[in-house]
């Protein structure tokens, strides 16, 4: 925590909305476990994470490069993999060897369309959001997937097939994506799937310059984010300040205004997943709220 109190201001229009930050540290450090407590000071301050708090966060990978989900038994899966890679991104562990395996893996499952979709030995225990063969299921798990797959390339450009390098870029797996995506958009601008599918699209979009397809759905999104609930508002934001969009441009202002009326006495920000996953979305309000965003 700051020695003392300290506010960062977002204005929307004419009307400053107040996100408290060091209160939302606050909430991290009293509520969140040793892995979470890293995750935080990783985004506050770069500091380097200790390896064996690194190897806690990748605890659990199989052999094929993704991670199981706790409803999912020994299979791999999409939605889990890409949930440790946000976690893994937060402790600046995307050039691991275990994060690399887990994007390679995600790279390998792509299919004919540009699109994923979870395993068929997965479709008795998945949950909506990722029941393999279930069309709106198959847009999210593309759309998180082609999201972590752009994260781990900012620098690409969209031409070329899967670089295996260390550090390499996923440009042609990235560019199928997203032609994949905007396939599948709606005259006006929504998407078929749910409500988070729309906000990594227009990441991914956004990546590949494909800034008409990613406005639209920001339009929408917009729209719809005054009943969003706090987690997802946060994790909205921190997924479109990630691929570079600017805290000023007209939807993050709209964001972090919401975030600031949402954010809760304890400083905290509640995830509709459950109150276990409140140190989850109040990481992801800091990681859109603070003055600059890591790469």
């Amino acid at each position: 925590m700051a020695d003392s109190p300290r506010r960062d201001r977002v204005f929307a229009g004419s009307v400053p909305a107040v996100v408290d930050l060091d209160a939302a540290i606050g909430f991290v450090v009293a509520h969140g476990d040793a892995v979470e407590r890293a995750r935080l000071s990783w985004l506050r301050n770069g500091t380097p994470v200790p390896v064996e708090l690194l190897e806690t966060a990748e605890v659990g990978q199989s052999s094929d490069g993704g991670w199981p989900a706790i409803w999912g038994g020994e299979v791999a899966s999409i939605d889990a993999t890409c949930f440790r890679l946000a976690e893994l991104d937060d402790l600046g562990a995307l050039g691991r060897p275990a994060a690399r395996r887990a994007l390679d893996w995600l790279a390998s499952r792509q299919q004919a369309d540009g699109g994923w979709d979870e395993d068929i030995s997965l479709a008795g225990s998945a949950p909506e959001w990722a029941r393999p063969g279930d069309p709106e299921a198959k847009l999210f798990v593309t759309a998180n997937a082609g999201f972590w797959l752009t994260v781990a390339g900012l620098d690409a450009r969209a031409s070329g097939p899967l670089d295996h390098r260390v550090g390499g870029a996923y440009a042609g797996v990235v560019q199928a994506t997203a032609h994949s995506l905007a396939a599948r958009l709606r005259p006006d601008g929504s998407w078929p799937s749910f409500l988070a599918a729309g906000w990594l699209s227009a990441a991914v979009l956004h990546r590949q310059d494909m800034f008409h397809e990613s406005a639209r759905i920001q339009v929408v999104l917009v729209d719809r984010m005054p009943k969003m609930s706090p987690g997802d508002v946060a994790w909205l934001a921190a997924t479109l300040r990630r691929v570079g969009i600017d805290a000023q441009d007209w939807i993050m202002v709209r964001a972090l205004r919401r975030l600031a009326e949402t954010q809760r006495s304890d400083g905290g920000w509640e995830s509709e997943d459950g109150h276990q996953f409140d140190v989850h979305a109040t990481l992801s309000a800091i990681r859109a709220c603070r003055p600059t965003a890591s790469a």
